[in-house]
């Protein structure tokens, strides 16, 4: 097993860096990278945010081995993470609110305090308090995932007035960096808690520090800036009810969503029981797993270039299938008696490539059918079906065989994985004639030159 890692390490890390420079070549920066105040100011707002992102990353490898480390068992630990769930459902309700009256400068130093004191929890081995830990990780992602963005966007263009389409190109270039974060973060997982015989909780505690710098650096670099008044929650939940239910496009992209999105938490859930019979190097494989993302949407990228033509929505297809595919195969490689973890080591690569390809497709999608003022009030609805899929799932690992309930939860994962198949056919052949759901190639840029 060890010896596979390595050599999928290796390759998957040649394939990353070869198709990077095929989509990165002749993708041009305008003016945003000859403006110095422009790079200074991107500089501040990737400094603290990477440091936060390499905080969050490098807790993923060794989080069920830590509490597998105390043994307890796999049933207990499914009920930590459903807890995590939970709060992460709650608190994301009203994240983007908190921080528009907390402020978003004092929301990304409370993700750092919070995200700390969740670390410091993993030194613990009281099963309470590894669940407050697991709550506190809720709370602090969905302050990761709303705060620095928002921060950033008001600064972006109501502080420094820049041009509003330089966006786009500092959060595609957090994406990558986000990327290659994930993967070193593995490696230095590995290091620290396997090659320097630390322990599992060796990256929680290297966290910290991380986290120490970035909310120090927030305090000494950023300016305060604040949202939008009270009320907002209900009218937004409100009218993303009224698009949700009244547009079939919607509805049915949502159905995707929270399927695809669910099965992906319980994956992550199951990868380190399936793999750690065999000793791997955990962190390693983590780092395997990430490079197979980053090579998914690098082949997005590709495949949606003016070169291919390939549209969002047959990406998106393609995702769905590849992953209902591999978690297909993995109800044969964790038969009990009949374990083949190689197969379901590369199974789970195959689902990190699906999730390359599938979030920006949905992305894109979700851009064009969701209208903007909406788009958040919808996100919140989705959140709670997806969310509940996966506590579902993890409920019923929960109360099943150890034997036989990974086998069975795969099982379960195909069969909503072909029913988000389903309902991405019926979503094609709802929009199949929508010419906004598609991406200009370059005859149709040469026809259009207003596009």
């Amino acid at each position: 097993m060890l010896a596979i890692v390595y050599a999928a390490f290796a390759a998957l890390l040649g394939v990353c860096l070869v198709l990077e420079l095929s989509a990165c070549r002749g993708s041009p920066d305008g003016g945003a990278q000859s403006n110095p105040s422009f790079l200074r100011f991107q500089r501040e707002y990737y400094q603290v945010y990477f440091l936060a992102l390499a905080a969050d990353w490098l807790q993923g490898p060794y989080l069920y081995k830590l509490y597998q480390h105390y043994q307890f068992l796999e049933s207990q630990i499914a009920i930590i993470y459903v807890c995590g769930l939970a709060s992460s459902v709650l608190f994301g309700l009203v994240a983007a609110s908190l921080t528009d009256r907390l402020g978003r400068r004092k929301s990304s130093v409370l993700f750092c305090l919070t995200y700390s004191a969740c670390c410091l929890t993993k030194l613990s081995r009281d099963y309470f308090v590894l669940v407050v830990g697991r709550v506190l990780g809720g709370l602090s992602s969905s302050l990761l995932f709303s705060a620095f963005e928002a921060w950033y966007v008001h600064e972006h263009v109501e502080s420094h007035d820049f041009p509003p389409e330089w966006i786009a190109g500092t959060f595609s270039r957090a994406a990558f960096w986000n990327s290659v974060l994930a993967v070193g973060a593995g490696i230095v997982a590995n290091l620290f808690a396997e090659g320097f015989g630390l322990g599992p909780v060796a990256p929680f505690m290297l966290s910290i520090p991380l986290l120490v710098m970035a909310g120090s650096l927030a305090l000494r670099d950023w300016k305060e800036n604040y949202g939008g008044s009270g009320g907002k929650l209900s009218r937004s939940c409100l009218a993303g009810l009224r698009c949700l239910l009244s547009d079939r496009r919607v509805l049915l992209l949502g159905a995707i969503q929270s399927l695809f999105e669910s099965v992906v938490y319980i994956f992550i859930f199951l990868w380190t029981p399936v793999l750690s019979p065999y000793q791997p190097p955990l962190g390693l494989v983590f780092s395997c797993l990430m490079a197979a993302g980053m090579i998914g949407s690098s082949l997005y990228r590709v495949a949606t270039s003016k070169r291919y033509h390939l549209q969002p929505l047959h990406v998106l297809c393609l995702s769905v299938l590849m992953a209902f595919f591999a978690l297909f195969m993995l109800t044969f490689s964790t038969s009990p008696g009949q374990e083949r973890p190689s197969e379901s080591f590369l199974a789970f690569l195959l689902i990190e490539l699906a999730c390359g390809l599938y979030f920006p497709s949905m992305g894109f999608l979700r851009n064009k059918v969701i209208p903007e003022k909406e788009q958040a009030g919808v996100m919140n609805w989705l959140r709670v079906p997806l969310n509940l899929l996966a506590c579902l799932g993890l409920l019923i690992l929960h109360d099943s065989d150890n034997q036989t309930g990974t086998r069975n939860m795969f099982a379960i994962c195909s069969g909503l994985m072909l029913t988000a198949l389903l309902a991405v056919v019926s979503f094609f052949s709802v929009v199949k004639n929508d010419a906004e759901l598609r991406m200009p190639c370059a005859e149709d840029q040469q026809q259009s030159p207003e596009l």
